[in-house]
């Protein structure tokens, strides 16, 4: 499966390389998506340092089969620019786990993605999204259909563990197992 991390400077250090790890040793694609293909995003911590391997506004919903959304100052900062909100609801839109740790969920806020549906998140987005017609279960993972949702680094491991379930649940990749391995076709 090809999956989108979607970060950019601040990203929870730990909420990207627990799971960016995990999805790579179980042979899934992992493409960092950010605001400029080739630039270094930090973590909000300085432990982390990677490379953006896509722009999101050239990313796709159609090439990939999954989102997984760090947590930190991240999703505050991309929940500002319209093609990262674009890119969530596209994900959303067309029935692809959508996953978001922490404060992932105000990503999922303001693609309008949460009315409805239960998830989780960091404490202090609680109040954001019940305001947005979610409906919060203090949990360490919450999945409602494909949305997975999780409040924080503790809950790593449940939280990934959920995203390989659902993945493996996938009835076949939308994108992953016809697209070489690489993006530099996008």
């Amino acid at each position: 499966m090809r999956v989108a991390m979607l970060m950019t400077d601040g990203f929870d250090d730990s909420e990207f390389r627990y799971p960016y790890d995990v999805l790579r040793a179980a042979a899934h694609e992992v493409v960092v998506v950010g605001p400029t293909a080739g630039m270094m995003v930090t973590g909000k911590k300085g432990k982390e340092q990677q490379r953006v391997d896509l722009a999101i506004s050239s990313a796709e919903a159609a090439h990939f089969d999954a989102v997984v959304i760090p947590g930190g100052w991240s999703p505050d900062r991309l929940r500002i620019m319209p093609d990262a909100v674009a890119f969530v609801a596209a994900m959303h839109a067309a029935d692809r786990p959508v996953a978001a740790i922490c404060h992932g969920p105000w990503l999922l806020i303001e693609a309008e993605v949460v009315r409805g549906r239960q998830l989780t998140g960091w404490a202090s987005v609680r109040t954001d999204v019940l305001n947005a017609g979610g409906i919060w279960v203090d949990e360490p993972v919450v999945q409602d259909g494909l949305l997975i949702t999780s409040r924080a680094p503790a809950d790593l491991p449940s939280f990934t563990t959920s995203i390989l379930r659902v993945l493996a649940e996938l009835p076949q990749p939308a994108f992953g197992a016809t697209a070489p391995l690489g993006h530099a076709s996008l």
